[in-house]
C-alpha cells in the first residue's frame, strides 16, 4: 500500500515539476501537497489567485494527494516543501528525529451535533444511544468532549454511549438518516450537517474553554522543515506573509470567497455561508502560539488517548511551532 501511494506521488510530482519548470524557472516554488478536496485550498487558491506568492518572492504549487497518510509521506520524503498538518503529528515526527516545525493555519474543530427535533440537550442525554465520530477513538474533538463530559458530569461518555467510527462522510450520511442519535465530525462536514438542519448541543471550542484550555490554539498547521527554513529565510517569510494576507482578506472581504465558491461544493446558499464562516472563525491570532496552553490541551488528550494518540510522548518537544518571523 505505502509503496503505491509513493509511486502516485512520485508520479504526480514529476507532472507538476514538468508542466511549471519552463514558466517558472526564474522565480522559487514552493509546492505544498494539499488534499484534492481539503479546506486549505481556498487559502492556497486565493493566495494563487490574488497573485500574494508573486507579491512575496514565490510562485506557489499545490500538489493534489488522496488522504492524509499520502501527504505525510510526501513530506517525509521530500517530495514537498510543505503539508497541513495537527501538531500532535508534527511534534511526535519531531520526537524522532524528524525537523518538522508548525506554522498555524487553523483553529477550526468540530463539535456535538444532533437532529433538529431530537430531545438531547446535552451530552449526556444521549446516554447508552449511538455516537458516530469522524476520526476514529483518538480523534481530538472527541477526547476534548469526553474530558468535558467527565469533568462536568462526572462520566466518561466513550463508557456512558456507544460509539461508531467511520470516515467524515459516512458519519454524516448515519447522523442525517437516523442511524446514530449524534455525531462529532471535521468543521467542514458539520457546518455542511447544521446547514441542512442539525443541531449543535456543545462545541469543541466551547468544552475547550470551559476546560480552561484556550480554543484559540491552533490544531491544524503548514508542516515545515527547519532546514530549509534556515536555507531559504525569506522564502519561508514570503511564505508565512502570504498566508496571513490571504487570510486577512478572506477575513473582511465576501466578494474573495465568491472566487471560490466553484470548489467550495456547496450544495446551498446557507452551506455556502456555513463553510464561509467556519472557516473564517477558524483563523488563528497573528501571534505565536503559546507553547504552554498548547502543552496543556496536549496534557488533556493525552490522558484519555494514551499513547495511540501521543507515541509516548509526555511533553511537546522544544522549537516545536514556528511564528513565520
Amino acid at each position: 500500500m505505502m509503496d503505491i501511494i509513493r509511486r502516485q506521488i512520485a508520479r504526480a510530482a514529476l507532472a507538476l515539476v514538468l508542466t511549471v519548470a519552463p514558466a517558472f524557472a526564474a522565480v522559487p516554488v514552493i509546492t505544498i501537497g494539499a488534499l484534492e478536496n481539503g479546506t486549505v485550498n481556498w487559502e492556497l487558491q486565493t493566495i494563487i489567485g490574488r497573485g500574494l506568492d508573486r507579491k512575496n518572492g514565490f510562485s506557489l504549487k499545490v500538489l493534489p494527494l488522496a488522504g492524509n497518510p499520502a501527504t505525510q509521506i510526501a513530506m517525509q520524503g521530500g517530495q514537498v516543501d510543505s503539508i497541513v498538518s495537527d501538531w500532535l503529528w508534527v511534534a511526535r515526527q519531531r520526537a524522532a528525529g524528524a525537523d518538522f516545525t508548525f506554522l498555524p493555519y487553523s483553529t477550526a474543530v468540530g463539535g456535538l451535533v444532533v437532529p433538529k427535533d431530537s430531545p438531547a440537550r446535552t451530552p449526556g442525554d444521549l446516554e447508552g444511544q449511538k455516537i458516530g465520530i469522524a476520526g476514529g477513538p483518538v480523534d481530538k474533538s472527541w477526547l476534548i468532549l469526553r474530558a468535558w463530559n467527565r469533568q462536568r458530569n462526572g462520566v466518561d461518555l466513550a463508557d456512558a454511549t456507544r460509539q461508531v467510527f467511520g470516515a467524515p462522510p459516512v458519519i454524516r450520511n448515519a447522523a442525517e438518516t437516523g442511524q446514530v442519535a449524534g455525531a462529532v465530525n471535521f468543521w467542514h462536514y458539520l457546518a455542511r450537517m447544521k446547514a441542512a438542519g442539525m443541531r449543535e448541543i456543545i462545541s469543541v471550542s466551547q468544552a475547550a474553554t470551559d476546560l480552561g484550555l484556550d480554543p484559540a490554539t491552533p490544531l491544524l498547521g503548514y508542516v515545515l522543515r527547519e532546514d530549509w527554513i534556515a536555507a531559504h529565510p525569506d522564502l519561508a517569510r514570503g511564505f508565512a506573509r502570504a498566508s496571513r494576507q490571504a487570510k486577512d482578506l478572506l477575513a473582511r472581504d465576501d466578494a474573495a470567497w465568491e472566487d471560490l465558491r466553484p470548489i467550495m461544493n456547496a450544495d446551498s446558499e446557507a452551506e455556502f455561508r456555513a463553510l464561509r464562516d467556519g472557516w473564517r472563525a477558524g483563523i488563528p491570532p497573528d501571534r505565536p502560539v503559546d507553547a504552554a496552553n498548547a502543552q496543556k490541551m496536549f496534557s488533556v488528550m493525552a490522558d484519555l488517548g494514551g499513547e495511540d494518540l501521543t507515541g509516548g510522548l509526555t511533553r511537546l518537544p522544544e522549537g516545536l511551532f514556528w511564528s513565520g518571523d
